[in-house]
């Protein structure tokens, strides 16, 4: 009887696990971002293109930017956005060296105080503004108790120089942080060597500190010119009633005089300016290795 031969099954061919796409994962987060933000900006660039009168009409941008309101707005917020960048810029680079070069007992506390600072909400700074030198003010009330004078000297809280101040104060720290990291992997050797070789201290600033110190100043910088454009919460405490930016222009506009057509159109021509400086910001970090 001849044996039959017995010959092995053939493997099956090991499949590829199912994956899911990485589009899928995408889903999610880009959903949520839609609705939470997508979707009322829309909304904002909608109705500012939707004039009371019905219909899709630009009467509304041309209305706005015919007005005298809205150039003063604009004209207020920057030049108090320059202006707070560039008060920021000065003091926060003359503080950072202090903290960084200058050995002073607390140093260490300082730097992490700027840390702390930093979450701040900025209408807490204005208000301790408005403590010292508010009408009714402490540096007032020494004043009037002194001399017997009706009302002290210190006036400027109400005033663009007061919101200059409050928004230097507040922002610099957003200066400092960049500074004291770049200052912190500056060689010190570089530093010695001028020093050994007779440079004054101001030369050595302007020399090898400062060229290392240009990138952190243009990413703080920028920064700050971004918030500040955007900043509400110290204008509206300071109670500058002569002071109208662009977002204080937004709220009247909107709460105030219930125009909302005209509201939506400060606000894309204040998204434009804020995004177009936002991108900057981003270039300029992106070279400084921020």
């Amino acid at each position: 009887m001849a044996s039959a031969t017995l010959t092995p099954a053939p493997a099956r061919e090991a499949r590829p696990p199912r994956t899911v796409p990485r589009w899928v994962w995408a889903l999610p987060p880009v959903a949520v971002l839609g609705l939470v933000f997508l979707y009322p900006l829309a909304l904002v660039v909608q109705q500012s293109v939707r004039p009371d009168t019905g219909g899709t009409s630009f009467r509304p941008y041309a209305d706005v930017f015919a007005s005298e309101a809205f150039r003063e707005a604009l004209g207020t917020t920057v030049w108090l956005a320059l202006g707070s960048t560039a008060g920021c810029l000065v003091l926060g680079f003359a503080l950072a060296l202090v903290i960084a070069f200058v050995p002073f007992p607390g140093a260490r506390a300082v730097s992490r105080f700027i840390d702390v600072f930093l979450s701040f909400p900025s209408f807490l700074i204005t208000l301790a503004l408005l403590f010292v030198y508010g009408t009714k003010g402490m540096a007032n009330g020494v004043w009037t108790d002194a001399t017997g004078a009706a009302e002290g000297p210190f006036q400027f809280l109400t005033t663009p120089w007061g919101v200059l101040l409050a928004e230097i104060t507040y922002f610099t720290p957003f200066v400092l942080r960049p500074l004291l990291a770049a200052f912190s992997q500056l060689d010190t050797a570089q530093l010695e060597v001028a020093s050994s070789l007779g440079a004054r201290p101001a030369r050595i600033v302007r020399r090898v500190i400062l060229p290392e110190a240009l990138p952190a100043l243009a990413a703080g910088g920028s920064l700050v010119l971004v918030m500040c454009l955007n900043e509400f919460g110290i204008v509206l405490f300071t109670g500058a009633k002569g002071v109208t930016t662009l977002p204080t222009l937004v709220y009247g506009k909107a709460i105030l005089e219930s125009d909302y057509p005209a509201a939506c159109v400060v606000a894309v021509v204040n998204i434009a300016i804020s995004v177009g400086l936002y991108g900057l910001y981003r270039v300029v970090s992106r070279r400084a290795g921020a």
